[in-house]
């Protein structure tokens, strides 16, 4: 592994030689390799790529034009009308219901725009509100897609997962159905569930083994749990609906949502990039392809390095795990003390004696798409040589969220 970094670093570093950190690379080698490891996993089942996850046009295209990917599903209504006005799909799914007035109105009265993207919901007050927005009688059909929650609640009290949809079961999720059919301007066309306790949270913590037992017990409980109920839920669903498509998982659980036959494809985005918080699974680790660069600025003693900035937090539960990870040269640590700074990041490690002021390190986010707030462009690295410099959503001057 130590040859295998430092061929890494170096290919980085040459193709990389002309430009001043911070900056992010995507190594496309890596890229394409873990968007058909993906596809191979997913068993035949297409695979609709999570654009939060990705974050860039460019690359998702890329991803789309390989086998096995097919659809989007945008994280807002607004970046799904950018995506289908560019081109770039006719299938997009929005994750998460809206509550985008001037989106709803667009989408509302735009055919093309109602014939391509499927709103997600959970509840009779999301239909209200986008009645409200623009009467049925006034607007396109707007396709629809039911929210299952997938928790996983094996006693009274006890939730595993995260808090998404409030149906949770099948008879909960038929009487919704119900609902929609009888409701004018709407179509229901698919049911998703998303298992973040299985899909999100890798079973392999190192040095934690206890936890990792408990992790893989709850996620093999949850897993079996799942497989009834959805099924049932799609079942009850049918009676009311013609579902086009059952969605389901997400990078960490494509082989065994893929395996589930009520589901009819699979969601995946973040193998793409391979962000350390994958660093963690058992059955399938993607290979690191995306990096950011910050430059050594000071050697504050022999034994550490500084370099500018480098604080690029990950969202979610503050933890250790959220921390960009130093990752080339092999070797270096954060300082417990300081961590990840906003303007300055010491490291440690035997690395860190070799560094010169100008140096790069090469960084990893924990997560996937969130490093592409952080920069405008993303530069496109084959063997030692930027191919291409592409934007990111936010260097064409876009936040979604």
């Amino acid at each position: 592994m130590p040859i295998e970094s430092d061929k890494l670093r170096d290919r980085l570093d040459r193709a990389t030689a002309h430009l001043d950190p911070p900056y992010a690379v995507v190594d496309l080698t890596a890229f394409d390799a873990n968007s058909a490891a993906l596809a191979d996993r997913a068993a035949g089942k297409p695979i609709r790529l999570a654009s939060k996850s990705v974050r860039s046009r460019e690359l998702i295209g890329r991803a789309l034009a390989r086998p096995g990917w097919h659809g989007v599903m945008a994280f807002t209504l607004p970046e799904a009308i950018w995506l289908v006005r560019a081109g770039l799909s006719d299938d997009v799914l929005v994750a998460y219901p809206s509550a985008d007035r001037a989106a709803l109105a667009e989408l509302a009265t735009d055919p093309t725009l109602a014939a391509a993207i499927t709103l997600m919901i959970d509840s009779i007050g999301q239909l209200d509100f986008i009645d409200a927005v623009r009467a049925p009688g006034q607007r396109a059909e707007l396709r629809l897609c039911l929210d299952l929650d997938a928790s996983w609640r094996p006693l009274r009290g006890v939730h595993v997962g995260v808090r998404r949809s409030p149906v949770h079961s099948a008879r909960a999720a038929g009487a919704l159905a119900a609902t929609i059919a009888d409701r004018p301007g709407f179509r229901l066309v698919g049911l998703m569930s998303y298992e973040a306790q299985i899909a999100g949270l890798g079973d392999a913590p190192p040095g934690r083994t206890l936890l990792a037992g408990a992790i893989r017990l709850a996620q093999r409980g949850s897993y079996r749990e799942l497989l009834a109920r959805r099924g049932a839920a799609v079942a009850a669903v049918r009676e009311h609906a013609d579902l086009e498509f059952v969605n389901g998982g997400g990078t960490g659980s494509v082989a065994a949502t893929s395996a589930d036959p009520a589901v009819t494809e699979v969601t995946a985005g973040s193998g793409l990039y391979g962000p350390t918080l994958f660093d963690t699974y058992r059955a399938w680790r993607p290979s690191p392809a995306a990096f950011f660069a910050c430059a050594v600025v000071r050697r504050p003693t022999p034994e550490l390095a500084t370099v500018l900035g480098g604080g690029w937090i990950a969202s979610g539960q503050a933890a250790d795990s959220r921390l960009p990870r130093p990752w080339l040269p092999a070797g270096l640590k954060l300082v417990g003390t300081e961590g990840a700074g906003e303007v300055q990041t010491p490291l440690s490690g035997a690395a860190a004696a070799t560094l010169r002021v100008g140096d790069r390190v090469w960084f990893r986010h924990a997560k996937a798409g969130e490093l592409c707030e952080r920069v405008n462009e993303l530069h496109l690295v084959e063997g030692d040589a930027v191919v291409a410099t592409v934007p990111t959503y936010r260097g064409e001057g876009h936040a979604f969220l």
